[in-house]
């Protein structure tokens, strides 16, 4: 992962976001629906591991990946 990656920041009092909701406010995805479905067609990595639960929670720390676009997740 190269330094210029993209972050999440996780808002205040979250300890985690859901897996799906991390594509479609990151903008990789326009739609939860479609997120969804790359996410169960095993589209979607966590720390590079193929991940297929769209309601995964997802920490500080952890790297999301989808068709080439990867993001950090970072606490506040």
């Amino acid at each position: 992962m190269s330094a210029d990656t993209p972050t999440l920041t996780l808002k205040s009092g979250e300890e985690y976001i859901e897996l799906y909701k991390v594509l479609k406010v990151q903008g990789m995805m326009s739609a939860g629906g479609e997120a969804k479905h790359v996410i169960s067609e095993g589209q979607v990595t966590v720390n590079g591991e193929v991940e297929t639960r769209k309601r995964k929670k997802v920490i500080a720390g952890e790297v999301v990946s989808f068709n080439g676009e990867s993001v950090k997740i970072i606490a506040e």
